[in-house]
This record gives C-alpha cells, structure tokens and sequence, in this order.
C-alpha cells in the first residue's frame, strides 16, 4: 500500500515560542513518525522575503528555526526536511502553475484582499505597499504541495483557503494537460492545541505575548512569572478552565498530572506555587532540546549538511514531476 504523502511548511520568521511547540511542532514530529505516512518539512524561506526585506534576519532566522525542529526529535531518516530556496524545481513549477491560474482567482485571496482593504480604511491607494510576491503567494504555495502531489497539508485555519486555491490550481492544469496532481487536503489542528499566552489571550507574536521555546532556565522562569492571573488568594478555589496557567500545564502533563493540578485548584493552590509548578514540568521537558538546540545553533555546518542531505533527497522527487509536467506542457527537446 503507497504511503501517504504528508507536507508541512514551516515559517522561517521570528523565534519558535512554545505555542509554535505545542500547536505545531510537537504533533507534526509525531505525526511523521507513522509507518503508512511519507513527510516533507521545508523551510518556507521563499515566502519569508515577502515581509522581509533584512537579510539578516532572514539568514538568522532560518538556522533557528531548523535547529529547533532537528533539537525537538525530527528524524530525517524518516522525514524528507529542506530549505524551499534549494529546490529550484518548486520555482519552475510556479511558473507552470501561474500561467494557468486566474487572476480573478488571486484576487479572492483573503491577505491580499486584507491589505486592500487596509489601504482603503487608509484612504490610500488599494495597492500601495503591495507587491506581487503577496498577490502571488498562493501559487508558490500550490508549488510547495504540487512539487511532491502532497495528499495532506497540515494548515491553520487562516491558510485553509490557500489548500483550496492550490486544488484548483492542479485541477485547471489537469483539465488542460492531463492527470498529473493530486488534490491535496488541509489538515486543520484542533482548537485545543492552541495555547494561551502572557495576557490569556491566543499566544501570538503579533500579541508580544509569548514565552520562547528556548530561552534560558532564568528566562523561562522569568516569562511563566509574568503570566497573568487574578486576585485570589491561596485556600480559595481557583477555575482551572480560566487559567493560563493551567492551560499550558495541561498542554505538558500527563492525564494523570493533570488530574492532581486540578485538584490542587480546587484545594485552593497559590498562584506562586502552580507558577512553580507549571516552570518545573516545562523546564524539565524542554531541557534536553534546549541543550541539543544550543549545540546545533554553535554548529551551523552541521544543519547545512542535514538541510543538504534533505535537498537532495526532495529534488529527486521533484526533478521527476518537473520532466512529465515539461513534455505535458510541449517544453521538449528536438530530436
């Protein structure tokens, strides 16, 4: 029985926070490890030059993000893990795929048209500050799936649209050149491994609430401190589904720890001691990826040479659909 092909795209901005670990991360890395499922992980650094023009930041950004997932229990043995801008057969395939997708298409994408409208409110014009990497962003993205005729795409439900765009996408190019893709799937997590941040708010970037994967044993103590609480005292009952602090607790525990902390909620624990508590259960489980993180971030040449070894593997998947879909198009050699 063929495996099912599983593709994960992983954002190469801003700094992994245990969020990212919790909603994203973590489940992707079990997921990969099934025995009937194929995995792709790429770094989405293509994508990453549509907000950022610091090239930096970009640069920085993209050994982070790949050591955090090699320092969580990523395999590569298992999974195929690469940096989208070493696959030069994902661009040639976003050309293929634009010269087929509608404009009145990308005009429907929801960040395109949020920018839009963002201009108007504004009063500047619809299209200031707008290039075409965001207008055309969906069709990269349908590049990214069709590449490898992903079955399943695992998404947040902001990007479920663009899962939608990239079906249509295949199916134009299948209506006119023949069956070459898949239509490929979302995969939307459940809303339980969204986790809370510092305010009790969706933990987000955007929120600059947060609490890094990997800071230091001080600097995680630290941020689990500032997690927002109210006013009771100890001895008075505390609800432990109005808690953030609970709320990443559970996301960490065992069912059987997360029996006893609630019960400990209704016996009217302090707000320090479950802080105490909360810190002691994380830290120990992040302790060891944060050492192997460290180590990984002091060795850059290593994760190239992982990243390399994934490229090589990716492309000879790739090389293969780009030769069909060149002689569907007629861009053959003469004899």
């Amino acid at each position: 029985m063929a495996k099912e092909i599983v593709l994960t795209g992983v954002t190469t901005t801003g700094t992994p926070h245990l969020g990212n670990y919790v909603g994203a991360i973590r489940p992707a890395i079990e997921a990969s490890r099934q025995e009937n499922t194929e995995s792709y992980f790429f770094l989405a650094d293509y994508h990453a030059l549509i907000k950022c023009q610091d090239p930096e930041r970009v640069k920085q950004s993209r050994l982070e993000i790949a050591a955090t997932w090699l320092a969580c229990g990523l395999d590569t043995d298992k999974a195929t893990f690469y940096r989208q801008s070493d696959i030069p057969e994902i661009a040639e395939l976003n050309w293929l795929l634009t010269c087929v997708t509608a404009k009145g298409l990308m005009n429907r994408a929801h960040a395109y048209k949020g920018a839009v409208d963002e201009n108007l409110a504004n009063g500047q014009d619809p299209d200031f500050g707008i290039t075409m990497g965001l207008f055309c962003y969906p069709v990269l993205m349908a590049a990214d799936i069709l590449a490898f005729n992903a079955h399943k795409v695992p998404v947040g439900r902001d990007q479920i649209q663009h899962i939608e765009m990239a079906r249509d996408i295949a199916g134009r190019f299948n209506h006119l050149f023949g069956e070459h893709f898949v239509l490929p799937e979302a995969v939307v997590g459940e809303e339980g491994s969204i986790l809370k941040g510092l305010d009790g708010r969706k933990m987000s970037k955007s929120y600059n609430n947060t609490i890094p994967l990997f800071d230091t044993e001080k600097k995680l103590q630290k941020g689990i401190n500032k997690i927002k609480t109210n006013l009771l005292e100890p001895g008075e009952a505390k609800d432990p589904e109005d808690s953030t602090v609970f709320d990443i607790y559970k996301a960490f525990a065992t069912p059987e720890q997360t029996a006893q902390m609630r019960q400990n909620y209704a016996e009217g624990i302090a707000w320090g001691e479950a802080k105490k508590e909360l810190f002691t259960l994380v830290n120990g489980q992040l302790s060891e990826p944060r050492e192997k993180y460290l180590e990984l971030i002091a060795n850059p040449a290593h994760v190239e040479e992982v990243l390399q070894a994934g490229a090589e593997k990716a492309r000879a998947r790739a090389r293969g659909m780009i030769s069909d879909l060149r002689n569907a198009v007629g861009l053959v050699n003469f004899k």
